[in-house]
């Protein structure tokens, strides 16, 4: 499991480029109305069972949290379930605003 993590630029990049994949933020709903990545799909962690078939069509699926503690468990507990292509941002969001685009408010 060497790659269950991806970086902020990495991130950036497969943006950029238009690479398909599903972003999925793993916070509350509180954080998602302060802040989020365009375009992610909100699933909160502790529904993420329930929410199983929400991610299971994706070839590759990157989760996002805070700080990445939880999207980290995310993309872990999803390679569990057999999606291969799960991984987790790096540093969460807080990083991608220091790193990548400091419009995204930091809380």
């Amino acid at each position: 499991m060497s790659d269950l993590q991806i970086t902020p630029q990495e991130l950036k990049q497969r943006l950029e480029h238009g690479e398909k994949f599903l972003l999925v933020d793993v916070r509350e709903q509180w954080e998602y109305d302060l802040c989020r990545l365009q375009g992610a799909t909100l699933v909160p962690l502790k529904t993420l069972p329930a929410n199983l078939p929400i991610v299971e069509g994706a070839a590759e699926v990157i989760c996002y949290c805070h700080h990445g503690i939880r999207s980290l468990d995310a993309a872990s507990w999803l390679r569990k379930q057999g999606i291969e292509g799960a991984r987790s941002l790096a540093g969460g969001i807080e990083r991608w605003s220091r790193e990548v685009d400091p419009q995204v408010s930091r809380y």
